[in-house]
Formats: structure tokens, sequence, C-alpha cells
């Protein structure tokens, strides 16, 4: 299922993302040989509408066009037919961004068969670049709190999240063996982005040590994701001020990344409805109503909480979710 090749066809770099299908085959991993090894790791497209990624590296090595590249450079050209169509990802295929965590379909294998390759060729830095569909800064995530994560991380923003759930994800398999940072780079298609991740992959390349020092407090902000809240699918959403079960205001995405009082109404509630909302912790336990409980039709925070990821994409929160809870994290 993995094309694997050496060099860049002809004219790949002048193509916007829906159109790669036309020149390459599926999935594709590149290798981009630089003056110094190993390579740095960057995977874009794993979701098909967020076009981000393979915009910077087509940035970024169109500036490097006749020019050798600092850094040997692998990058793995994901899901394709999904950006054919500008879609997360089709129908009957899985979350490419959800698989990394091995099993026997074509495409759990073929993300181990990039894992196992990486690791044996050597990686100095992995970045996975997404997009997100609501209000957020430029933030980086990692798996790990280890210096070296932070480090990479803070060259990105000075807004960090750790998480450890949603498991699967390619930054948590690649942070077995190297440096590993997903980079959350706003809106799909904003020159800000684009520039904003060619810049850091640029950066990476440039690094001849990854500094093992701590980051110095004032440099970084690190929150930890303890929650992903999820609308369970018997209950109507919106935020169109139509009759639904649960009825959002349309400005809930200016929530993101900001600490909410406890008492905060986030939505209007259908009268019987008890609890409207699925949250579940990093052990996968139900705590909903740790956080949130409807009172008088309307659902209110149950504690001081910090949201983020928020979107008003309908399609987005029915196959991911309405958005993740953070608390700010110190480290020891």
């Amino acid at each position: 299922m993995l094309n694997v090749i050496e060099s860049l066809p002809d004219n790949l770099l002048s193509l916007p993302a829906p159109e790669l299908y036309t020149v390459l085959p599926g999935p594709t991993l590149v290798h981009l040989r630089g003056r110094s090894e190993p390579a740095v790791f960057v995977c874009v497209l794993l979701h098909g509408n967020e076009h981000t990624g393979w915009d910077a590296i087509r940035k970024l090595l169109g500036e490097y066009s006749g020019k050798e590249l600092p850094r040997s450079l692998s990058v793995f050209i994901g899901n394709l037919e999904a950006a054919r169509y500008n879609k997360r990802f089709l129908e009957g295929q899985p979350d490419f961004n959800r698989i990394w965590s091995g099993g026997n379909s074509p495409e759990q294998r073929m993300m181990q068969q990039i894992c196992d390759e990486m690791k044996n060729r050597g990686v100095y830095i992995s970045i996975d670049v997404h997009n997100n569909t609501g209000k957020n800064p430029h933030y980086a995530c990692v798996n790990k709190t280890q210096n070296e994560f932070l480090q990479v991380a803070t060259l990105f923003s000075r807004t960090v999240v750790y998480f450890i759930r949603p498991e699967g994800v390619q930054s948590m398999a690649f942070s077995v063996f190297c440096p590993a940072v997903t980079v959350e780079c706003g809106t799909s298609g904003e020159t800000s982005g684009t520039k904003h991740v060619c810049e850091f992959i640029d950066a990476c390349l440039h690094l001849s040590e990854i500094p093992t020092r701590a980051v110095d407090i004032h440099d970084l902000d690190l929150y930890h994701t303890v929650a992903v809240v999820k609308i369970p699918e018997k209950y109507s959403f919106g935020f169109d001020h139509k009759k639904n079960d649960l009825q959002f205001d349309e400005k809930i995405e200016y929530y993101n990344f900001r600490e909410l009082p406890e008492g905060t109404a986030i939505a209007s509630v259908r009268y019987g409805i008890k609890q409207p909302l699925d949250i579940r912790n990093e052990q996968g336990n139900q705590v909903s109503n740790e956080y949130f409980s409807v009172d008088n039709g309307k659902l209110l925070s149950h504690k001081r909480v910090i949201p983020a990821m928020i979107t008003l994409n309908t399609e987005i929160i029915r196959k991911d979710c309405l958005c993740y809870l953070m608390e700010y994290y110190h480290l020891p």
C-alpha cells in the first residue's frame, strides 16, 4: 500500500493537495538526502482536509530548489484520496491519525512499515502537521514532557499541550524512538500557518543538536489534556438557533484556550435531557458529571476548565469530537 521514493516526481510541488492523486499512486514516503543525518520526518495530509503541511513542504522545497538541504528530510504524504475530496477521511476509511498503534488492516500495516523503516534509518525529529476548524492559536502537542520534546515544541510555539489520549496517533508511535511533536497551525489554507510551519521545519533542519536542558518556565505555557468531549449520536445539536436537543452559542469557539469559570453556560438543553455529553478521561472512564451538568435548561460547567479545538463544523464533531478539556500543567 505504501509508495516509497527517493526523489520528487516532476511538477509534484506545483500541485495543491486535492490534485496529488493524479501523480502519486497512493500514500507516499519520500526520502530526500541532505548534508546531515539522521533525517527530520514530517507527516502531512493524515487528514485530507488539512492542507497546511503539504503547502509548507511545497514552500520549503521550493526555497531549496537547486540547493542542498541542511539535513535529510523524509516526508509521509498521507490520505490522498481524502485530500482529493477535501475530507478528513472517506466513508469506509479509517482515520489515518488513529491507526499507528498496530493492527492487521492494510492501513495499520502501512503505518507500522513507516515506523519500522524510519526507526531503522534513524530519525532526528518527528513532526506531524495538522489544522483545526475552530478559532485556536498555533500550538504544539507532545506525548512526553522530556526536555528534548519540549525544546522542539517551543521552537514552534510557547503554547504546548501534553496529551496521552487519543491513542494511535503518529506522534505517540514515534515518541518511542525520537522527539516527536504535533503542530496545530490554524485553519487550512491560511498563509500565516503555511509560513509558520515552513519556518519551523527549516529551523529543525538547521539544528546541530537538540538541547537537553529544561525549557525556561517563562518561555512555556504548558497544558495537559484531561478529557475528550463527544456528543452521543442520539442527540441533535447545532449553532443555528434551530430546535435541537443541544443548542450551542455560535461564539463558543472563542472559548478555546480560555479558562472558563465554574457555572459558565455553554449551551441550551431540551427539557428532559439530564446529560447530553459523553466525556471520557485519560483512562477512558465516563466523567461527564464531573465537568458539566444541566440546570434549568442550561448546560453549565461544574469546575474551572480550559477547552481546546472547539469547532462549529458539525461533520468534524460527529467524526471526532466537540472539544478537549485541559488543565494547566506544572513540571516537577
